[in-house]
């Protein structure tokens, strides 16, 4: 799954228990994400991502609320 993802331009950011791919080329801009949780994702840090300051549920409620798919989760 990792390779495909990246293939297909998602970047990956790597969590202790959960990782985090996002592809900008889909991004929307809905802003559920940041919305959802601004410990997971805050456009004013880099990276904008902290995929280990919540835990994998957060991740997982988050991540789904994302209506063009430019969000994705893969537990380790």
């Amino acid at each position: 799954m990792d390779k495909e993802l990246i293939d297909a331009g998602y970047r990956l950011y790597r969590g202790e228990k959960i990782d985090i791919y996002f592809n900008t080329q889909l991004c929307q801009h809905s802003g559920n994400c940041v919305r959802g949780s601004s410990q997971l994702f805050n456009l004013k840090r880099k990276p904008w991502i902290a995929t280990d300051s919540v835990d994998p549920q957060t991740v997982m409620k988050v991540i789904d609320t994302c209506p063009s798919g430019a969000l994705k989760y893969r537990h380790k």
